[in-house]
């Protein structure tokens, strides 16, 4: 079987798990599929996969184990008892998790003679199979290329590192940064909906400033992995002065002000840290150094 049609085996069929195999089985994959509750793998029986009766079963078959199941707690359940039928095999878990918990199962899987890598997939189930969408793996980068090509039938492969916990750690960041930008979208459209502004004439013109506040990140980035911020453009102290405005407009609007008033504070902290006169991204520090220190 040559790669590009690699023998795979997905475990856990949940809405993300049947979504991976159903990608797999339309490129081409012999796929075989196992979930506790046998009933979510008839659909895809009715496409071409195997459904085995028990996770051993299933592992025996492949030499690629994708694990995609509710917690590190079901992983476990469900690997523990094939832990000898692991041998020989590579594991690549995209289970959600913490960091050290994708550290620790990888301690595990090397235990048991098997390969591991860790992922995270950056989308929703519908977009599993599209080459635009990221998942990103952390693990040994000669395992991650020899089965690059099959991973990449999932959506785009990313490798970030050796150190198996770095995809949950890129996970929960970029995530974090998902619900602040989302919430600051929703945030600013309640202020302009308070006039009467549908949200869809207003989210044309949010998604062209992204665009701009993009390029900022890829101009603080630098500043940031060096520890020095030139104030060179909007200081601190012009942000705090320019979030106030925000903060007026929304309080004679009716709208929550939470989150403004939680970005002005962090700010503050930026300045009574000295770094009134620097650049926003010096607003790190605070952020590395919480109040409570």
């Amino acid at each position: 079987m040559n790669a590009e049609h690699q023998t795979v085996t997905v475990i856990g069929l949940g809405s993300m798990g049947s979504a991976l195999a159903a990608a797999l089985l339309d490129r081409g994959h012999p796929t075989t599929v196992w979930n506790r509750s046998a009933d979510k793998t008839r659909s895809l029986a009715e496409r071409g996969a195997h459904p085995a009766t028990t996770p051993q079963e299933a592992i025996r078959v492949s030499p690629l184990i994708l694990a995609c199941v509710l917690d590190y707690e079901a992983l476990h359940s469900v690997l523990e008892p094939a832990a000898a039928d692991l041998t020989g095999k590579v594991l690549v878990n995209l289970t959600s998790g913490s960091p050290e918990q994708a550290q620790e199962m990888a301690v595990w899987a090397r235990s048991h003679g098997a390969d591991y890598l860790d992922g995270a997939i950056m989308t929703t189930p519908p977009g599993v199979g599209s080459p635009e969408m990221m998942f990103l793996y952390s693990g040994p980068p000669a395992v991650f290329e020899a089965h690059r090509p099959t991973l990449a039938v999932l959506g785009d492969p990313l490798h970030l590192s050796d150190d198996p916990g770095m995809a949950s750690l890129y996970d929960a960041a970029l995530l974090g940064l998902m619900w602040s930008t989302m919430t600051g979208w929703l945030h600013g459209t309640a202020l302009v909906g308070a006039e009467q502004t549908p949200a869809t004439a207003f989210t044309p013109i949010a998604i062209r400033w992204l665009t701009a506040v993009a390029g900022f990140l890829a101009t603080y980035a630098p500043q940031v992995d060096a520890g020095r911020y030139p104030g060179d453009d909007a200081t601190v102290d012009v942000q705090i002065t320019a979030i106030e405005h925000l903060l007026h407009a929304a309080a004679s609007r009716g709208v929550d002000n939470a989150l403004p008033e939680l970005l002005k504070s962090i700010m503050e902290r930026a300045r009574a840290a000295g770094h009134g006169a620097d650049s926003f991204a010096s607003v790190i520090e605070a952020l590395r150094k919480p109040a409570d220190q």
